[in-house]
């Protein structure tokens, strides 16, 4: 009989109970399909009287997921708890240096210490796989590593936390604050513990620097993402751009410049006829860009125990069928370290801002964006109050340095009321 691939499962969270159950529930047609076996060996987890829903019993417990790592008689750690550092970064590390190859969700993990965990594996002639560590069970990494192999990747860009599409939808549907979305939400149980990770951009930047490495060769630098999160999105810019024909999402772009790379994680508003633009829920999107292939769209479920389990054992199956690709797509030792760069593509900026209800106060306003170099595209004006005017600006093309310095001139102009809000409105 063929010898069966065995596995080590770190963490029995949703995920991992995922992948236990199409364990089980599949097996058969799992051995077909790779042909041999896949069985679990071990699993650690925090608790072993949990109840998890699923028979444990046939495997082996492990208290500590470095002991896990370690044993003899697992072939592939899978590490699904989470976390940066602590038992996720040394059970990952311990079952580098004993000969197993790795299958991660920990997208943290990877973004902050891929290169050398990547590099070790690879020194040893083993690999890590990690589809289920963006967009959950969209297929992403494996379509940027082995379809589109043959393409200069030109821009990657997306949704990539469902969360935060969720509250932004539900604000435009429902016509709530962010305030009471977000309560909504945390009580559904959609953010993380730590909620910022999710509104703050940060769960989403760690899964665009992990794409940005694949897609333009270079090591992966979390550090260098430009991230806004949605904190300071109003239900009234969800319906000003709504009548303008734009939806806000908290858009992840990455792309190569001649100033270096390009990586930002923040409120953007697309056009609500595009495929961002009729994303709904908690649903992911990807856009992937490339010489020969121009455009494909990547759309599904971005989280869940299904999806993203599905993703995990996309990998599992590829190295049971003995499909070996280096982690980020080309040796660890030959990515580069790209210099970083700040958004300097210009594109159009929706402004919303009030003014006081002085006279000339519209044509200080103007003649500020004017002597930055900013030509105004579309202007309304909104029911004032009795003693400020809300004013909608959508600009001509022009870049992010240009517009600050328009922002800053607007606080001498002596007409202006509170802090503007400037959101970048992307191509797609």
């Amino acid at each position: 009989m063929t010898t069966p691939l065995r596995l080590g499962i770190a963490g029995l969270g949703t995920v991992g109970v995922g992948i236990v159950r199409i364990v089980q529930k599949h097996s058969a047609l799992l051995a077909l399909r790779a042909g041999r076996p896949v069985e679990i060996t071990a699993v650690s987890a925090r608790s072993k009287t949990k109840d998890r829903g699923v028979d444990l019993s046939a495997y082996a417990w492990e208290d500590d997921p470095v002991t896990l790592a370690k044993r003899d008689d697992i072939d592939l750690f899978i590490e699904v708890m989470g976390g940066h550092e602590g038992p996720a970064k040394d059970a990952t590390e311990a079952a580098i240096a004993s000969g197993k190859d790795i299958v991660s969700a920990n997208k943290a993990l990877l973004a902050i210490h891929g290169q050398a965990l990547a590099e070790a594996a690879e020194a040893a002639g083993h690999v890590i796989r990690f589809e289920a560590a963006v967009a959950g069970g969209i297929p992403v990494v494996k379509s940027l590593t082995e379809g589109l192999a043959g393409n200069e990747i030109t821009r990657v860009m997306g949704v990539m936390n469902g969360s935060c599409n969720y509250i932004l939808t539900r604000m435009e549907d429902a016509g709530l604050s962010y305030e009471a979305v977000f309560e909504e939400a945390n009580q559904l149980g959609y953010l993380e513990a730590d909620p910022e990770l999710d509104v703050g951009g940060i769960d989403a930047g760690h899964k665009l620097a992990l794409l940005a490495s694949i897609a333009f060769g270079t090591q992966v630098d979390f550090d260098s993402v430009e991230l806004e999160g949605i904190g300071s999105v109003t239900i009234e810019d969800i319906h000003q751009a709504a009548d303008m024909g734009f939806k806000i999402k908290l858009l992840g772009v990455a792309q190569m410049t001649g100033r270096g790379l390009e990586q930002r994680m923040s409120p953007c508003l697309v056009p609500d006829t595009s495929p961002l633009g009729q994303l709904q829920g908690g649903t992911n999107m990807v856009v992937l860009e490339g010489d020969a292939v121009n455009q494909i769209v990547l759309r599904g479920p971005g989280a869940g125990e299904g999806p993203t389990a599905s993703a995990v054992m996309g990998d599992v199956m590829d190295i049971a069928r003995g499909c070996r690709i280096s982690t980020f797509g080309q040796p660890a030792n030959t990515l580069r370290k790209a210099r970083a760069a700040r958004a300097a593509v210009p594109a159009p900026y929706y402004l919303r801002l009030k003014l006081l209800d002085k006279p000339g106060a519209l044509a200080k306003v103007a003649h500020a964006l004017g002597e930055a170099g900013i030509s105004i595209d579309r202007m309304r004006q909104y029911d004032h109050t009795d003693t400020t005017a809300p004013v909608l600006i959508v600009t001509h093309k022009t870049t992010r340095t240009a517009l600050e310095e328009a922002l800053s001139d607007f606080k001498s102009t002596g007409v202006v009321s509170g802090t503007p809000v400037a959101i970048r409105i992307e191509a797609v």
